[in-house]
């Protein structure tokens, strides 16, 4: 695979993350005043760190599918890639459901199959390059931790996430 081929290929990959993230982004335009309206535990980091660490972690999984598209394209990786396009599409709509729409309960299930998917795509990964199921760790303990805010919040704000 050609040098150029490679720089399109992260390039594409990483946009292609980024995407997803700034579709979840137009649905929490709002999300931190509607955070800041919920009761929550006393464990659950402000508003402010979500964006940084998103960020970390949408660059993390691009590099992750850029690792597994380089061994030898699509066609050579289409499970783990396919994985991580269901994945990544679950990822841009929790934002929807949770912020855009307040649907706590629904937001729940779609971040519950989120993690499941990350769990499947992580091994998938991990089959084809090690390097890029490790790149997926921290966006699996990330959304593990963001389950169970979910939930936490959920529960505590029936009447604003009915």
């Amino acid at each position: 695979m050609s040098t150029l081929r490679q720089i399109a290929g992260l390039i594409g990959w990483l946009v292609l993350s980024f995407i997803a993230g700034l579709i979840g982004a137009v649905a929490s335009i709002h999300a931190a005043s509607f955070y800041a309206s919920l009761a929550r535990p006393a464990w659950a980091p402000p508003a402010s760190v979500f964006g940084p660490v998103w960020t970390v972690l949408y660059a993390l999984m691009g590099v992750a599918a850029w690792l597994v598209w380089r061994v030898g394209g699509y066609a050579s990786a289409s499970r783990a890639l396919n994985l991580f396009l269901i994945q990544l599409s679950l990822n841009a709509l929790w934002s929807w459901l949770f912020f855009g729409f307040h649907w706590g309960a629904v937001a729940f299930v779609d971040i519950v199959l989120l993690w499941l998917l990350i769990t499947l795509t992580l091994v998938a990964f991990w089959r084809v390059r090690i390097a890029a199921g490790v790149l997926l760790v921290p966006y699996l303990l990330w959304v593990t931790f963001a389950s169970v805010l979910n939930f936490a919040t959920w529960q505590m704000n029936p009447q604003l996430l009915g």
